[in-house]
């Protein structure tokens, strides 16, 4: 790993003033931010042309991945900034010219309760096996909220966790556990290799940083059937999305298996969206699906449509719809209509809800 030069040292450091999430630099532009959700450019910034940002980017990665990244296009990564920060970096090449976008990942790792997350979270992170998800579209804080939800496994039980990702987010301080953490093509080939090793590496909880393929898919849900305790990603919009997705991910002739062991699998799954909030900054909205056994026969009879009705009808038991979740942002004054209505996968719904 190359420590940034002295101009992306500075754009680091503006970023960490300005409170922002992103870093873009592209040609035909200056630097520019990604702060509240909205892309500003850095002021005093020139623009760049092709050399500039593959000076800024290439500061950022050594021989081995340079070459990586002229074979494939592209080249994921993470790196820590001192102790100020740490970032994922994507660097890839448009209309024949390089590009690069750097996350933001705080050194410090939130709570459930300090990420304003559901407190009913709590009651999956001391399962002894199953399956959770944490979904939403990129950019929405699914690594953020698994983060907590492993760290707390970290202070609250002795056993063996290992993390697989692509590339490495948050670095977990071990606490109670013993910490692995694996990185695709540094500690491992892939994911799909690195979950069958599981088997030999007696680990007690594994993280997936997200699930690519059938194959990952298959080897997760068997590795949550077998005594271990699953957390992992998808980019989808709602549960019932997700389980279809998970479902049609395999041809048809597997696809009843898939079915069975999903439901007898699942714990839940958290979809989650980050939101302009009215007062600044952004604000959590959520969906929160508890496996419970009408959930469980509903994935067995290959009903997931009928999901959304379970979650709606399901509040006592703290189960959490979206259009809920943002229908309370409005009404607390924390959001506005028109942005909850964005993020809504039902408006209609929404709409109802409010007329109450």
């Amino acid at each position: 790993m190359s420590e940034p030069n002295k101009e992306m040292s500075e754009l680091i450091e503006e970023a960490l003033k300005s409170d922002a999430t992103d870093i873009h630099l592209t040609v035909g532009r200056p630097p520019i931010l990604r702060v509240d959700g909205k892309l500003k450019p850095v002021e005093g910034k020139e623009t760049l042309d092709n050399e500039k940002v593959k000076e800024l980017s290439f500061s950022l990665i050594n021989k081995e991945q340079e070459e990586r990244f002229w074979a494939y296009k592209d080249i994921d990564l993470s790196f820590s900034y001192g102790e100020k920060a740490r970032f994922r970096v994507n660097i890839y090449q448009q209309t024949g010219k390089i590009a690069s976008a750097l996350r933001l990942l705080p050194t410090k790792i939130r709570t459930i309760e300090e990420l304003n997350l559901p407190p009913m979270l709590h009651q999956f992170t001391p399962m002894s096996q199953g399956f959770f998800l944490v979904v939403g579209p990129s950019g929405h804080g699914k690594s953020t909220a698994l983060a907590a939800m492993i760290d707390e496994v970290n202070h609250t039980r002795q056993d063996h966790i290992i993390t697989i990702e692509d590339p490495i987010e948050y670095l977990f301080i071990q606490d109670k556990c013993i910490i692995d953490q694996r990185e695709i093509g540094v500690d491992a080939i892939d994911f799909h290799r690195a979950l069958r090793a599981m088997f030999r590496e007696d680990a007690d909880v594994v993280m997936v940083g997200e699930m690519r393929d059938p194959e990952t898919i298959s080897t997760a849900i068997t590795l949550a059937e077998t005594g271990h305790l699953i957390f992992s990603t998808l980019h989808t919009n709602t549960a019932a999305q997700t389980i279809d997705r998970i479902i049609d991910t395999f041809p048809p002739h597997q696809q009843n298996q898939i079915r069975m062991q999903l439901a007898s699998t699942l714990l839940g799954i958290l979809s989650r969206r980050l939101l302009p909030c009215a007062k600044g900054g952004l604000i959590n909205a959520v969906e929160l699906l508890i496996a419970n056994s009408a959930v469980r026969n509903l994935i067995r009879e290959g009903k997931i449509h009928q999901i959304d009705m379970v979650i709606e009808t399901s509040l006592d038991s703290g189960m959490i719809s979206l259009n809920r979740s943002l229908a309370s942002l409005i009404n607390q004054g924390m959001v506005t209509y028109e942005d909850a209505e964005i993020y809504s996968v039902n408006p209609a719904e929404l709409r109802m809800l409010l007329d109450k």
